[in-house]
């Protein structure tokens, strides 16, 4: 998750109230009833009509809620992309809820066969533990194509101190896992084995110099309470620097919608019920892991760390398991075919 020119603000202590995050530019919340949120089922038929949408050589469009405008539609917390508040300190220590072993072992080898045999998938854990002590790094400007922005961002983090950067580490290392077990080749572009970053611009490089067939880059979001579910975010059509995503837009959205629908499947989540309207699908022109991106990419916001139903799916560990699940079965479903 990362905020459009947010100055930092360090991940509240478990005794603190969570503050609203702002949402795009704007100080716009939307708060939306219990009653209101979309049974699983029904669900995951909204995620799948988006398959009847526009055609994948079509720009895809965000659909805004009722009474917003397309800026205020987006994401509280964009992918690392956006300026967060980040603290000059890193969070109190805290133990990670469930959390893997995997970052003691060796990186196992793809077996010769099995269905996804001969593809190349990078996963992008967003943020990294470390960023919160490289503030100055971090806080660089990079170019994205469209304009600059800052190398990277602290993510955000629950009301108990569970920080985004050790929850994408966790599913993306259950979710290489899965790939592997699959006969994929798995890249990890950052495994918590650097101190900060790496920048955005570095990330969408490392995804285009492996000429992977897919890069799906996790996240969580913070946005305000009451705002809960999970989306993917798409490549606009962007063509502007050294930005151009016109050969990736089509391919993206089929990876992206495949992927929202084996999550609702796998995790028994709802598409977020403030962004999307309802389909689970964002599209956005100013992420520059998606605009530097010459091979199909998205990102994914699991749920909103902010609001403590969500956060208690996103701190079981049993549940990560599910969301790595859902997100291997989407890649698998789209390298397929």
């Amino acid at each position: 998750m990362s905020y459009d020119s947010q100055p930092p603000t360090p991940p509240p202590s478990p005794s603190s109230s969570p503050s609203p995050r702002r949402f795009g530019r704007g100080n716009v919340t939307v708060t939306v009833a219990v009653a209101a949120l979309v049974p699983t089922a029904l669900a995951g038929w909204l995620v799948w009509q988006a398959m009847s949408g526009p055609g994948d050589s079509d720009p895809p469009k965000v659909v805004p809620l009722p009474g917003q405008s397309q800026s205020q539609s987006r994401s509280a917390s964009s992918p690392a992309d956006a300026k967060p508040s980040a603290p000059t300190t890193p969070p109190a220590a805290t133990a990670s809820p469930s959390r893997t072993k995997e970052e003691d072992k060796p990186v196992a080898t793809a077996p010769a066969n099995g269905p996804l045999a001969g593809k190349v998938v990078v996963v992008d854990p967003g943020h990294n533990p470390g960023n919160f002590r490289h503030t100055r790094e971090i806080n660089r400007l990079v170019d994205v194509g469209t304009h600059r922005k800052e190398c990277d961002t602290t993510g955000t983090s629950t009301n108990g101190g569970y920080t985004e950067a050790s929850f994408t580490l966790d599913v993306s290392r259950r979710l290489r896992t899965l790939l592997e077990q699959q006969g994929a080749t798995v890249k990890l572009v950052q495994n918590e084995d650097r101190p900060y970053g790496p920048c955005v611009d570095e990330r969408a490089r490392i995804g285009n110099e492996a000429k992977a067939d897919a890069v799906v880059s996790v996240h969580a979001d913070g946005s305000a309470v009451g705002n809960r579910g999970f989306h993917v975010i798409l490549p606009a059509l962007v063509k502007a620097g050294a930005a151009d995503t016109s050969k990736i837009v089509g391919p993206s959205r089929d990876l992206g919608t495949r992927l929202a629908g084996k999550f609702v499947q796998a995790t028994g989540s709802a598409p977020s019920n403030y962004v999307g309207g309802g389909t689970g699908l964002v599209v956005r022109k100013d992420l520059g892991g998606l605009n530097l991106s010459t091979v199909p990419k998205v990102f994914i916001e699991c749920g909103n760390m902010r609001d403590p139903k969500d956060a208690a799916l996103l701190t079981d560990g049993g549940w990560r398991q599910k969301a790595a699940q859902g997100i291997a079965d989407g890649i698998g479903s789209y390298l397929n075919g």
